[in-house]
């Protein structure tokens, strides 16, 4: 087996003209994969089928490696095999329809309810722009909103007294949502000031710039970092972190996976599943901190 693989080396260097260190990448993933097939009792290259590579992809999974190694060793197992088929010591490459196991998504970064009360505590009502900022954040943690929903809301889209909101989301699909007494209250507090920001009487859009003109994304991106750097606060919070804190929060205290679905506007519950895995997160810290046989000494 070693000799094959020290003509395929060879073979890189000499023709393909590949460096030194992708070689050696390259000798080292097949030595892996010879490593593990002996273990198997498999001594020839011929004898290595489907289930063999794979079961070596799986094995690596096991070990911890990331989804980007496996992947490469499998890439350098397919490069072999072609040389052994352009060689014709084997007829087919087992490795063809061998894929790595999926990278696991990172969980969405959330805040914890004490650093959003932090942010969104309000001292000064004679700032106009801050006054708008504390409303557009409280609205975006109260309801769960996207930032694109956020800024194309307009004046029609709220009821205050009903204290509900209706969006237009991804795919063009509209929802209605709750708004709660602090956001409820948050805008009302912007409303008083919005007029002297309203340069076009027939600009419906809720919340405007410095200039009379609606927000964009951008600027509220901005003005969340200038609140974050304003309250002290020592951690990085982005508009959508209070997108998810509001959905983990949600599911928390409901544990109504559904619920939390239609007010995110996911279509597709597999979606909204993430945020299970931080409650899971949530209540594995508890354990850790309380159960008698977990605890740390």
């Amino acid at each position: 087996m070693t000799d094959y693989l020290d003509q395929f080396i060879q073979m890189l260097r000499t023709e393909k003209y590949y460096s030194g260190h992708t070689c050696s990448n390259y000798r080292r993933d097949l030595n892996l994969f010879q490593s593990f097939l002996l273990g198997q009792n498999i001594d020839n290259w011929v004898q290595v089928g489907y289930a063999d590579v794979s079961a070596f992809a799986a094995k690596r999974h096991r070990q911890g490696r990331k989804s980007r190694t496996i992947q490469r060793e499998l890439s350098s197992i397919r490069s072999f095999y072609q040389f052994l088929i352009h060689n014709e010591v084997v007829s087919k490459n087992p490795a063809l329809e061998v894929s790595a196991p999926k990278p696991d998504k990172p969980l969405p970064k959330t805040c914890d309810a004490e650093t959003i009360g932090r942010l969104l505590q309000l001292n000064d009502n004679s700032d106009a722009l801050l006054v708008r900022d504390v409303a557009i954040f409280e609205l975006i943690y109260s309801s769960g909103l996207r930032l694109a929903e956020l800024v194309s809301i307009d004046l029609d889209d709220i009821d205050l007294a009903q204290q509900q909101l209706v969006v237009t989301g991804k795919g063009n699909k509209t929802r209605y949502l709750p708004v709660g007494s602090k956001a409820v209250k948050a805008v009302q507090r912007w409303l008083r000031l919005r007029q002297d920001y309203s340069k076009d009487a027939n600009l419906e859009a809720l919340f405007l710039s410095r200039q009379g003109k609606r927000i964009s994304a951008r600027n509220v991106q901005s003005r969340l970092n200038q609140l974050i750097h304003r309250q002290a606060l020592d951690q990085h919070i982005s508009p959508h972190m209070l997108r998810h804190s509001f959905a983990t929060h949600l599911l928390e205290s409901s544990s109504d996976l559904r619920a939390v679905q239609e007010l995110l506007g996911h279509v597709n519950i597999a979606t909204t599943q993430v945020y299970t895995h931080l409650d899971f997160q949530h209540l594995a810290r508890v354990y850790d901190a309380a159960h008698p046989r977990a605890r740390r000494k």
